[in-house]
């Protein structure tokens, strides 16, 4: 695509805006005009009151244009700006395509963001969702999810201290590599056989961070496995990794200890049995789909029949909590039978629903020129509508949110829980409330200090592991983590 800027622009913030209605677009410096190559051109300057944007769009001898100013009137400099081009961009290119997304210029992996910001200013409820609808031009059923999103997430952030931390172990293989991932995992002969020595490492690195957090007085609230699939592990792994936390703990028990399990085909009563006695409370279970075809197109090697087996074990075992994650829009679905998945989980009475939007990216298998993006996304859009409407009615609320660049039809990734039995880990993940320690490939560390005024902005620095299991078996990954960890809380003590 050719994007072209003038004025006092982000331009990744137009290049966001732009794969809305061009999924998968790619915009190198040297793009030249040709057949079904769209083209942007975009200014921003000063107006009487504030500022002035001007965009032009075309593609294939089809063209629109849009002028829009806005006043700096009770706005920032910077904000204004963002509103005035991404109103400009919105409807030009929504002229151009006839077509208007449903989350407007809401462009961040956090939609529910600018809903929290409202309300923590005082902002009532109604006037929240109505602001997202006037100024962010969101659909309003979003700005409602949004806003209830932001409420439900801050009953739960209301308890949030600022030594608080949480724990994220990483376990970065799979039995086998389903056909839409591009997370970091790895399946093949090769790369499994590390396993032994990847949990030795682990079980060396934990006791240090976990030292460490203890000699700076953190105070652990949730504890994280996630992957890859955890559940790959033989039990004698999976009871060395718990044995050196419950160490490292010294009696202690967080507020929340969740290790994913994912694939259905992993689980045995045996790991779960193990998981139970030392003391994991929420697990997940993930079907993607209850339909068996749309498991076999995108090579998730279980079958429906597996999730229900190992869901009822997870069930009889004694697990506490346990979450389940759908995905709409898979490639082979349609509403008919993801509305029947939607209605055959909300009758197991998960306390966890976990609703994605089918998303890919260009590491995945299934890629762009296989042509599965797509900007409408079909009946995507009533098979998202259909699993909130369903599940709230159910009893469950939505309480941390998500988005992705690609995503079919540009919707969301929603959890869902019964009242009290919320992810705490996914929403202090996600809102970046306190520190993050993570251990293992793959994982990145995120140390966090909480603004001291409301118009102060929080301190965030991130570490990251070696991205490969090889790597990191290759590096001594704990002892930079460390040294920036001390770093960090000798700059700003708790």
């Amino acid at each position: 695509m050719i994007l072209r800027v003038k004025g006092n622009i982000n331009r990744y913030y137009i290049q966001t805006l732009s794969m809305i209605f061009f999924p998968g677009a790619s915009f190198p410096e040297d793009e030249q005009p040709g057949p079904m190559v769209p083209e942007l051109y975009l200014s921003l300057e000063n107006s009487e009151s504030g500022y002035r944007a001007v965009c032009d769009c075309s593609l294939d001898g089809a063209s629109a244009h849009a002028e829009k100013e806005l006043s700096l009137e009770g706005l920032d400099d910077e904000r204004c700006r963002k509103l005035v081009v991404g109103d400009a961009v919105i409807s030009a290119l929504g002229d151009l395509m006839e077509y208007r997304p449903s989350w407007g210029i809401l462009t961040g992996v956090r939609p529910s963001k600018v809903a929290t910001e409202m309300l923590n200013r005082g902002i009532s409820k109604t006037r929240t969702k109505k602001t997202l609808v006037s100024e962010y031009f969101v659909f309003p059923k979003k700005a409602s999810l949004a806003t209830e999103v932001a409420i439900n997430e801050q009953a739960v952030l209301s308890r949030n201290s600022k030594n608080d931390f949480s724990l994220y172990i990483s376990i970065p293989f799979c039995p086998s590599r389903c056909a839409y991932c591009s997370f970091v995992s790895y399946t093949s002969k090769r790369f499994l056989s590390l396993i032994p020595d990847y949990v030795d490492r682990v079980c060396v690195d934990l006791r240090r961070v976990m030292a460490e957090a203890k000699l700076l007085g953190l105070n652990l609230r949730t504890v994280y496995f996630g992957g890859g699939t955890p559940t790959i592990l033989e039990p004698s792994q999976m009871r060395q990794i718990l044995s050196v936390l419950n160490e490292t703990l010294e009696g202690k028990i967080p507020d929340e200890f969740t290790y994913e399990s994912g694939r259905p085909d992993t689980i045995t009563e045996e790991k779960l049995k193990i998981l139970r006695d030392f003391g994991v409370k929420r697990i997940s279970v993930n079907p993607q789909t209850l339909c068996q075809d749309v498991l076999d197109g995108i090579g998730r090697h279980h079958t429906v029949e597996d999730f229900y087996r190992a869901y009822a074990m997870a069930r009889d075992v004694g697990i506490e909590i346990i979450n389940t994650d759908l995905i709409a829009g898979l490639p082979g679905d349609n509403f008919k039978k993801f509305s029947a998945s939607v209605d055959g989980i909300i009758a197991l009475n998960p306390e966890n629903v976990t609703v994605h939007t089918f998303c890919v990216k260009r590491s995945a298998a299934i890629n762009q020129e296989e042509g599965i993006y797509s900007m409408r996304g079909g009946d995507v859009g009533k098979c998202v509508d259909y699993s909130q409407i369903k599940l709230q009615q159910s009893g469950y609320i939505p309480y941390y949110m998500y988005r992705q660049k690609n995503t079919v039809g540009n919707f969301e990734n929603v959890g869902f829980a019964k009242p009290g039995l919320e992810g705490k880990y996914n929403i202090y993940m996600m809102e970046e409330v306190h520190s993050i320690l993570a251990v293992g490939a793959g994982a990145v560390s995120k140390f966090v200090r909480l603004p001291e005024t409301s118009q102060d902005k929080p301190v965030i620095r991130r570490y990251f592991n070696s991205k490969y299991p090889y790597e990191y078996l290759d590096r001594e990954n704990c002892d930079g983590l460390i040294e920036e960890l001390r770093k960090f809380y000798k700059e700003y003590p708790l």
